[in-house]
């Protein structure tokens, strides 16, 4: 039987999302922004939460983790080693510390952790090869990518790559529904994008209903998201840096995100 996932809004745009086993019925929580949509989300699943995931230090990602612990006090935590030290102090002692490579198990499932830098220095996220599903935190977004505030831009770009190597069906969740703002920002620098646009047709009319634009996938993203496409010609000649580095590329396109 394939994972469940059940995503929801909290805080303002964060999503918050639970992983489920319908195998063995353990669940875990990717990030925790707020307790209080995780609890409601839980009780009505009917699910008990087994295990936390983290994938970066800030706030609108764990700032709910204390009150969560408090209702499931034996879900164990994971959170990226290379910024535990900034992330325990607010969650509490972790179960185990995460690196590239590792394997985060629970029930039948297996999330193997991928180090992408950028967003902050020690951002991770978590990805199911056997159930085609990635949980990007703020690394990558539908449409778009998070900024870059503690590494260089050629470090954020070196991390998408790696995502943008998954497999095309990989289904894509993140940590904000930003996509009609992204998307808004796509279309100046990749308008001549017939996917791009048709897509955006899509995205404005689900978001006229209130339905969320998540997930997406890695095939999707590569053919209309401009932060996975800074080796594209049109793309580069939109951004007058035709045949440069797609690492200056992908800078010029955030510098440009930043002030939009």
């Amino acid at each position: 039987m394939p994972a469940e996932v059940h995503q929801f809004l909290c805080l303002s745009d964060n999503f918050g999302v639970l992983v489920h086993d319908p195998k063995t019925g353990a669940t875990a929580a990717i990030d925790v922004p707020d307790a209080a949509p995780y609890l409601a989300a839980l009780a009505e699943k009917g699910w008990t939460l087994t295990d936390i995931l983290i994938t970066h230090r800030h706030g609108d990602h764990i700032d709910g983790v204390p009150a969560l612990r408090e209702k499931f006090p034996d879900a164990k935590l994971y959170v990226p080693a290379n910024e535990a030290d900034r992330i325990v102090p607010v969650t509490g002692p972790a179960h185990a510390q995460v690196r590239e490579g590792d394997f985060v198990k629970f029930g039948s499932l297996a999330a193997k952790v991928i180090e992408t830098p950028g967003h902050t220095a020690g951002h991770i996220v978590y990805h199911f090869p056997e159930e085609n599903l990635l949980f990007a935190g703020d690394t990558l977004f539908s449409l778009g990518c998070g900024r870059v505030f503690e590494t260089t831009m050629t470090v954020m770009w070196e991390s998408l790559v790696k995502l943008a190597s998954l497999p095309g069906e990989t289904r894509l969740f993140c940590g904000h529904e930003y996509t009609q703002a992204n998307g808004r920002f796509a279309l100046s620098v990749d308008g001549g994008n017939t996917l791009l646009q048709d897509r955006m047709r899509d995205v404005d009319a689900k978001r006229a209903e209130g339905v969320f634009t998540l997930p997406t996938t890695i095939e999707l993203e590569l053919a209309t998201n401009p932060f996975l496409r800074a080796e594209n010609p049109d793309v580069q000649a939109n951004v007058g840096l035709q045949g440069k580095d797609p690492a200056a590329v992908f800078a010029e396109l955030r510098e440009r995100k930043n002030k939009a």
